[in-house]
Protein backbone atom coordinates (compact mmCIF):
# COMPACT_ATOMS: atom_id res chain seq x y z
CA UNK A 1 0.00 0.00 0.00
CA UNK A 2 1.33 3.40 -0.93
CA UNK A 3 0.81 4.95 2.89
CA UNK A 4 0.43 8.72 1.08
CA UNK A 5 -2.04 7.79 -1.90
CA UNK A 6 -3.82 6.22 0.44
CA UNK A 7 -4.33 9.22 2.66
CA UNK A 8 -4.33 11.19 -0.06
CA UNK A 9 -7.64 9.18 -1.34
CA UNK A 10 -9.12 9.51 2.18
CA UNK A 11 -9.29 13.21 2.83
CA UNK A 12 -10.89 13.43 -1.19
CA UNK A 13 -13.31 10.72 -0.16
CA UNK A 14 -13.98 13.15 3.55
CA UNK A 15 -14.24 16.25 2.01
CA UNK A 16 -16.32 14.74 -1.07
CA UNK A 17 -18.39 13.14 1.21
CA UNK A 18 -18.33 9.79 -1.14
CA UNK A 19 -15.77 6.95 -2.45
CA UNK A 20 -17.05 7.46 -6.10
CA UNK A 21 -16.63 11.22 -6.51
CA UNK A 22 -13.24 11.16 -4.89
CA UNK A 23 -12.40 8.18 -7.03
CA UNK A 24 -13.30 10.85 -10.13
CA UNK A 25 -11.35 13.83 -9.01
CA UNK A 26 -8.46 11.49 -8.28
CA UNK A 27 -8.90 9.67 -11.96
CA UNK A 28 -8.52 6.39 -10.32
CA UNK A 29 -11.01 3.46 -10.12
CA UNK A 30 -13.37 3.26 -7.50
CA UNK A 31 -12.79 -0.57 -7.10
CA UNK A 32 -8.93 1.01 -6.19
CA UNK A 33 -10.39 3.60 -3.92
CA UNK A 34 -11.82 1.02 -1.84
CA UNK A 35 -9.55 -1.31 -1.87
CA UNK A 36 -6.53 1.18 -0.83
CA UNK A 37 -9.21 2.88 1.95
CA UNK A 38 -9.36 -1.08 3.40
CA UNK A 39 -5.80 -1.22 3.58
CA UNK A 40 -5.29 1.75 5.71
CA UNK A 41 -7.71 0.84 8.23
CA UNK A 42 -6.53 -2.41 8.11
CA UNK A 43 -2.78 -0.44 8.64
CA UNK A 44 -4.16 1.99 11.64
CA UNK A 45 -6.53 -1.07 13.21
CA UNK A 46 -9.31 1.50 13.55
CA UNK A 47 -12.71 2.39 11.52
CA UNK A 48 -11.98 5.73 9.39
CA UNK A 49 -15.43 5.77 7.73
CA UNK A 50 -19.06 5.19 8.40
CA UNK A 51 -20.65 4.03 5.00
CA UNK A 52 -24.26 4.76 4.99
CA UNK A 53 -26.48 4.70 1.70
CA UNK A 54 -26.79 8.10 1.74
CA UNK A 55 -23.62 9.22 2.29
CA UNK A 56 -19.90 8.84 3.65
CA UNK A 57 -18.61 10.73 6.92
CA UNK A 58 -15.88 9.87 9.04
CA UNK A 59 -15.81 8.39 12.46
CA UNK A 60 -14.07 10.32 15.22
CA UNK A 61 -10.70 8.49 14.53
CA UNK A 62 -11.46 9.52 11.59
CA UNK A 63 -12.03 13.05 11.86
CA UNK A 64 -8.42 13.05 13.93
CA UNK A 65 -6.84 11.34 11.15
CA UNK A 66 -7.84 13.77 8.48
CA UNK A 67 -6.51 16.61 10.21
CA UNK A 68 -3.62 14.68 10.38
CA UNK A 69 -3.43 14.23 6.99
CA UNK A 70 -4.63 17.60 5.73
CA UNK A 71 -1.53 19.18 7.37
CA UNK A 72 1.11 16.47 6.64
CA UNK A 73 -0.01 16.30 3.25
CA UNK A 74 0.32 20.27 2.84
CA UNK A 75 3.89 20.21 4.23
CA UNK A 76 4.51 17.67 2.07
CA UNK A 77 3.56 19.32 -1.06
CA UNK A 78 5.09 22.51 0.10
CA UNK A 79 8.33 20.69 1.00
CA UNK A 80 8.66 18.77 -2.88
CA UNK A 81 7.72 22.63 -4.72
CA UNK A 82 10.30 24.84 -2.14
CA UNK A 83 12.83 22.15 -3.11
CA UNK A 84 12.71 21.67 -6.81
CA UNK A 85 13.72 22.95 -10.16
CA UNK A 86 10.31 24.65 -10.45
CA UNK A 87 10.11 26.42 -6.87
CA UNK A 88 9.41 29.90 -8.60
CA UNK A 89 6.28 28.23 -9.92
CA UNK A 90 3.68 27.02 -7.66
CA UNK A 91 1.74 24.18 -8.08
CA UNK A 92 -1.18 21.58 -6.55
CA UNK A 93 -4.70 22.45 -5.46
CA UNK A 94 -5.35 26.05 -3.64
CA UNK A 95 -8.49 25.90 -1.96
CA UNK A 96 -10.12 29.18 -0.87
CA UNK A 97 -13.31 30.66 0.72
CA UNK A 98 -14.63 33.71 0.78
CA UNK A 99 -18.14 35.77 0.79
CA UNK A 100 -20.25 35.18 -1.94
CA UNK A 101 -20.40 38.81 -3.09
CA UNK A 102 -16.27 39.51 -2.93
CA UNK A 103 -16.24 36.24 -5.10
CA UNK A 104 -18.96 37.11 -7.49
CA UNK A 105 -18.43 41.09 -7.82
CA UNK A 106 -14.03 41.43 -7.69
CA UNK A 107 -12.24 38.11 -7.31
CA UNK A 108 -13.63 35.62 -10.26
CA UNK A 109 -13.35 38.86 -12.55
CA UNK A 110 -10.00 39.13 -12.17
CA UNK A 111 -8.70 35.66 -11.31
CA UNK A 112 -8.25 34.81 -14.96
CA UNK A 113 -4.96 37.31 -14.31
CA UNK A 114 -3.67 35.30 -11.19
CA UNK A 115 -4.39 31.72 -12.92
CA UNK A 116 -1.87 33.21 -16.20
CA UNK A 117 0.49 34.46 -13.85
CA UNK A 118 0.66 30.42 -12.02
CA UNK A 119 -0.33 28.53 -14.26
CA UNK A 120 0.33 25.16 -12.37
CA UNK A 121 -1.92 26.03 -9.93
CA UNK A 122 -4.94 24.37 -9.44
CA UNK A 123 -8.03 26.48 -8.03
CA UNK A 124 -11.20 25.83 -5.60
CA UNK A 125 -13.14 28.59 -4.93
CA UNK A 126 -15.80 28.25 -2.14
CA UNK A 127 -18.11 31.17 -2.13
CA UNK A 128 -20.50 31.01 1.46
CA UNK A 129 -20.99 33.70 3.81
CA UNK A 130 -21.15 30.90 6.19
CA UNK A 131 -18.33 30.33 8.92
CA UNK A 132 -15.72 27.57 7.61
CA UNK A 133 -13.35 25.42 9.37
CA UNK A 134 -10.33 25.57 7.14
CA UNK A 135 -8.61 22.25 8.69
CA UNK A 136 -12.16 20.41 8.88
CA UNK A 137 -13.34 21.26 5.54
CA UNK A 138 -9.61 21.58 3.94
CA UNK A 139 -9.41 24.74 2.99
CA UNK A 140 -6.03 26.47 2.60
CA UNK A 141 -7.56 30.22 2.84
CA UNK A 142 -10.70 31.99 3.56
CA UNK A 143 -11.34 35.66 2.85
CA UNK A 144 -13.52 37.38 5.48
CA UNK A 145 -14.95 40.72 6.64
CA UNK A 146 -15.14 42.48 9.73
CA UNK A 147 -13.90 41.44 13.39
CA UNK A 148 -11.23 38.62 13.21
CA UNK A 149 -12.85 35.81 15.59
CA UNK A 150 -10.32 33.42 16.08
CA UNK A 151 -7.28 34.23 16.85
CA UNK A 152 -5.15 30.39 16.44
CA UNK A 153 -5.15 31.68 12.32
CA UNK A 154 -2.66 33.72 10.70
CA UNK A 155 -4.38 37.33 9.94
CA UNK A 156 -3.08 39.38 6.48
CA UNK A 157 -5.40 42.27 6.35
CA UNK A 158 -6.58 43.27 2.84
CA UNK A 159 -7.99 46.60 2.76
CA UNK A 160 -10.35 49.02 4.97
CA UNK A 161 -13.32 49.62 3.06
CA UNK A 162 -15.80 52.72 2.83
CA UNK A 163 -19.10 51.77 3.57
CA UNK A 164 -22.19 53.55 2.10
CA UNK A 165 -26.24 54.06 3.38
CA UNK A 166 -28.63 53.36 0.79
CA UNK A 167 -32.43 52.58 -0.36
CA UNK A 168 -34.41 51.92 -3.13
CA UNK A 169 -35.91 54.47 -5.28
CA UNK A 170 -39.47 53.19 -4.22
CA UNK A 171 -38.81 53.02 -0.49
CA UNK A 172 -37.38 56.76 -0.49
CA UNK A 173 -40.47 57.59 -2.33
CA UNK A 174 -42.76 56.16 0.91
CA UNK A 175 -40.23 57.34 3.29
CA UNK A 176 -38.58 60.03 2.32
CA UNK A 177 -34.74 60.73 1.86
CA UNK A 178 -33.07 60.96 5.04
CA UNK A 179 -30.89 64.14 5.84
CA UNK A 180 -29.31 63.87 8.93
CA UNK A 181 -29.38 61.36 11.76
CA UNK A 182 -32.25 62.68 13.64
CA UNK A 183 -34.38 61.60 10.49
CA UNK A 184 -33.94 57.72 11.09
CA UNK A 185 -35.83 57.20 13.62
CA UNK A 186 -38.58 57.49 11.01
CA UNK A 187 -37.09 55.09 8.87
CA UNK A 188 -36.97 51.47 8.87
CA UNK A 189 -33.24 49.01 8.32
CA UNK A 190 -32.51 45.96 7.02
CA UNK A 191 -30.60 44.08 9.52
CA UNK A 192 -27.65 41.43 8.69
CA UNK A 193 -26.88 38.94 11.43
CA UNK A 194 -24.03 36.86 11.80
CA UNK A 195 -24.83 33.00 11.98
CA UNK A 196 -21.24 32.76 14.23
CA UNK A 197 -22.24 35.13 17.06
CA UNK A 198 -25.68 35.88 16.11
CA UNK A 199 -24.54 39.61 16.31
CA UNK A 200 -27.10 42.00 14.80
CA UNK A 201 -25.98 44.98 12.27
CA UNK A 202 -28.35 48.03 11.43
CA UNK A 203 -26.87 51.15 11.10
CA UNK A 204 -23.78 52.41 12.49
CA UNK A 205 -21.62 55.80 11.83
CA UNK A 206 -18.59 57.20 13.62
CA UNK A 207 -20.14 60.04 16.65
CA UNK A 208 -17.55 62.01 18.48
CA UNK A 209 -14.74 59.96 17.76
CA UNK A 210 -16.37 56.49 18.11
CA UNK A 211 -18.20 54.15 16.18
CA UNK A 212 -21.99 54.01 17.50
CA UNK A 213 -24.53 51.49 16.45
CA UNK A 214 -28.10 53.11 16.02
CA UNK A 215 -30.74 51.42 17.56
CA UNK A 216 -33.36 51.45 14.60
CA UNK A 217 -36.64 49.92 13.37
CA UNK A 218 -36.35 46.41 11.73
CA UNK A 219 -37.79 46.20 8.44
CA UNK A 220 -36.47 42.10 7.94
CA UNK A 221 -33.26 40.31 8.94
CA UNK A 222 -31.03 38.18 6.73
CA UNK A 223 -28.06 36.16 7.75
CA UNK A 224 -26.69 36.28 3.89
CA UNK A 225 -25.01 39.19 2.06
CA UNK A 226 -26.63 38.40 -1.32
CA UNK A 227 -30.13 38.53 0.44
CA UNK A 228 -29.29 41.66 2.23
CA UNK A 229 -28.94 43.51 -1.15
CA UNK A 230 -32.01 41.79 -2.65
CA UNK A 231 -33.94 42.74 0.41
CA UNK A 232 -32.95 46.23 -0.23
CA UNK A 233 -33.82 46.35 -4.11
CA UNK A 234 -36.96 45.20 -3.07
CA UNK A 235 -38.04 48.32 -1.28
CA UNK A 236 -37.47 47.08 2.43
CA UNK A 237 -35.50 49.83 3.94
CA UNK A 238 -32.09 51.21 4.14
CA UNK A 239 -28.69 49.26 4.37
CA UNK A 240 -25.09 49.73 5.01
CA UNK A 241 -22.95 48.03 2.74
CA UNK A 242 -18.89 47.94 1.62
CA UNK A 243 -19.37 50.05 -1.68
CA UNK A 244 -18.23 47.25 -4.11
CA UNK A 245 -21.11 45.51 -3.02
CA UNK A 246 -24.33 47.63 -4.23
CA UNK A 247 -21.38 50.02 -6.89
CA UNK A 248 -23.81 48.64 -9.59
CA UNK A 249 -27.11 49.46 -8.30
CA UNK A 250 -25.92 52.83 -7.42
CA UNK A 251 -24.84 53.19 -11.07
CA UNK A 252 -27.77 52.51 -12.69
CA UNK A 253 -30.00 54.23 -10.81
CA UNK A 254 -31.51 51.07 -8.53
CA UNK A 255 -30.15 52.43 -5.43
CA UNK A 256 -29.56 55.74 -4.08
CA UNK A 257 -26.75 56.67 -1.55
CA UNK A 258 -28.25 58.79 1.61
CA UNK A 259 -26.29 60.53 4.32
CA UNK A 260 -22.80 60.11 2.24
CA UNK A 261 -21.87 63.41 4.90
CA UNK A 262 -21.54 61.59 7.66
CA UNK A 263 -18.56 59.15 8.91
CA UNK A 264 -19.03 55.41 8.76
CA UNK A 265 -17.18 53.07 10.55
CA UNK A 266 -14.62 51.08 7.86
CA UNK A 267 -14.92 47.46 7.14
CA UNK A 268 -12.04 45.52 7.65
CA UNK A 269 -11.46 42.69 4.69
CA UNK A 270 -8.71 40.01 5.82
CA UNK A 271 -6.87 36.71 4.48
CA UNK A 272 -7.02 34.31 7.25
CA UNK A 273 -4.63 31.01 6.87
CA UNK A 274 -3.84 28.18 9.79
CA UNK A 275 -0.21 29.15 10.83
CA UNK A 276 1.05 25.67 8.74
CA UNK A 277 0.62 27.03 5.85
CA UNK A 278 2.13 30.30 6.95
CA UNK A 279 5.42 29.14 4.38
CA UNK A 280 3.37 27.61 1.83
CA UNK A 281 4.13 29.24 -1.37
CA UNK A 282 0.78 28.56 -3.12
CA UNK A 283 -1.07 30.17 -0.08
CA UNK A 284 1.71 32.73 0.54
CA UNK A 285 1.26 34.01 -4.00
CA UNK A 286 -2.27 33.96 -3.83
CA UNK A 287 -2.52 36.25 -0.23
CA UNK A 288 0.24 38.92 -1.81
CA UNK A 289 -2.34 39.21 -5.28
CA UNK A 290 -5.22 39.48 -3.16
CA UNK A 291 -3.08 42.62 -1.24
CA UNK A 292 -2.39 43.56 -4.67
CA UNK A 293 -5.61 43.32 -6.20
CA UNK A 294 -7.46 44.94 -2.97
CA UNK A 295 -5.14 48.26 -3.60
CA UNK A 296 -6.25 49.56 -7.05
CA UNK A 297 -8.13 52.18 -7.08
CA UNK A 298 -11.95 52.31 -6.94
CA UNK A 299 -12.08 48.56 -6.86
CA UNK A 300 -13.44 48.38 -3.81
CA UNK A 301 -13.63 51.76 -2.50
CA UNK A 302 -15.93 54.28 -3.07
CA UNK A 303 -13.70 57.48 -4.13
CA UNK A 304 -13.98 60.30 -1.43
CA UNK A 305 -15.15 63.49 -3.14
CA UNK A 306 -11.17 65.42 -3.61
CA UNK A 307 -10.48 61.83 -5.95
CA UNK A 308 -13.49 61.43 -8.26
CA UNK A 309 -12.54 65.11 -9.22
CA UNK A 310 -9.17 64.32 -10.10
Amino acid sequence: MDRFTAMRVFTRIVELGGFGKAADSLHLPRASVTVLIKQLEAHLGVQLLMRTTRQVTPTLDGQAYYERCVALLNDLDDAEAEFSSVAKAPSGVLRVDMPSGFGRLILMPALPEFTRRYPGLEMEVGMSDRPVELIRDGFDCVIRGGQVLDHSLVARPLVHMRQVVCASPAYLDRHGVPRTLADLPRHHVIEYFSTVSNKRYGLEFVIEGRDQALNLPKSIATNSADGYLAACLAGYGLVQSPYYHVAEPLRRGALIEVLGDYAQPRLSLTALYPAHRQTSRRVRVFVDWLVELCARPGLLDKPLPDEADR
